[in-house]
């Protein structure tokens, strides 16, 4: 992604977090600590406070046509993709899961899921996506780019909207140059499959009613109503 924004190449330091990932696959002793001196002078420091910046989403055909969401709201949208390598990882997984739980997914919009690799798609069946996720009527793919580079699965129809959490959006990247591709986030992109439009996350992020509170809702609706009409029969028998 460094190309894209102009750089020739992108580096970033490496830290704890990198060398407890290491660890975790069993390759510890490969890390190595890169950061730069503490004497490094920079042409230019750019700092941006991303807790006072809009949701932000990249419009076809180009990852540098980035505009907030508030212009691309109520866009239709036939098909959410949700994975790869950009965002395949169980937090991004975990995060569409805490949207869509218990929710239905728009009738009009197709959903496809594509874990970043075998572990995490593991780690979905055992917490309890993978289930959620067909529940909700979303196609979970085997880990591999798949519909990130056109190659099978979920290559779009002409003049098509997706909503994508991958990484690039150029015309033709899905296998469709007739299609249009958008840029969004996992909380983006499952706020999107539900509504059936481009939305925004912070809207629909009130918690559902389980389907046992609405069973005891209708079944306490069901006793009231039950007791209404003795009422009435114990009235009508009064009377005579």
């Amino acid at each position: 992604m460094a190309v894209e924004a102009g750089a020739k190449v992108g580096l970033i330091a490496s830290d704890k977090t990198t060398q407890k990932f290491l660890q975790k696959m069993g390759r510890g002793n490969k890390y190595r600590e890169i950061r730069p001196d503490s004497s490094a002078v920079y042409e230019r420091v750019i700092e941006i406070d991303v807790s006072k910046l809009e949701p932000q989403i990249s419009f076809p055909h180009s990852v540098d046509n980035t505009r907030s969401l508030s212009q691309a709201k109520g866009t239709r949208i036939h098909q959410v993709f949700l994975g790869t390598c950009t965002n395949g990882r169980l937090e991004d997984l975990e995060v569409f899961y805490n949207i869509i739980k218990g929710r239905k997914r728009h009738p009009g919009t197709r959903v496809i899921i594509n874990p970043a690799s075998r572990t995490i798609y593991l780690q979905t069946a055992e917490r309890g996506y993978l289930q959620e996720f067909v529940r909700f009527g979303a196609e979970v793919l085997m880990p591999g780019c798949g519909p990130c580079v056109g190659v099978h699965g979920g290559i779009p129809s002409d003049g098509e909207n997706i909503l994508s959490t991958m990484n690039r959006n150029f015309k033709g990247r899905m296998g469709n140059p007739e299609s249009f591709i958008y840029l969004a986030s996992p909380a983006v992109c499952a706020a999107t499959a539900i509504k059936g439009e481009i939305a925004d996350p912070r809207e629909v992020l009130h918690k559902p009613k389980s389907h046992a509170k609405r069973k005891a809702k209708f079944a306490s609706m069901k006793v009231l109503k039950s007791k209404a009409k003795s009422r009435t029969k114990t009235a009508k028998k009064k009377r005579r």
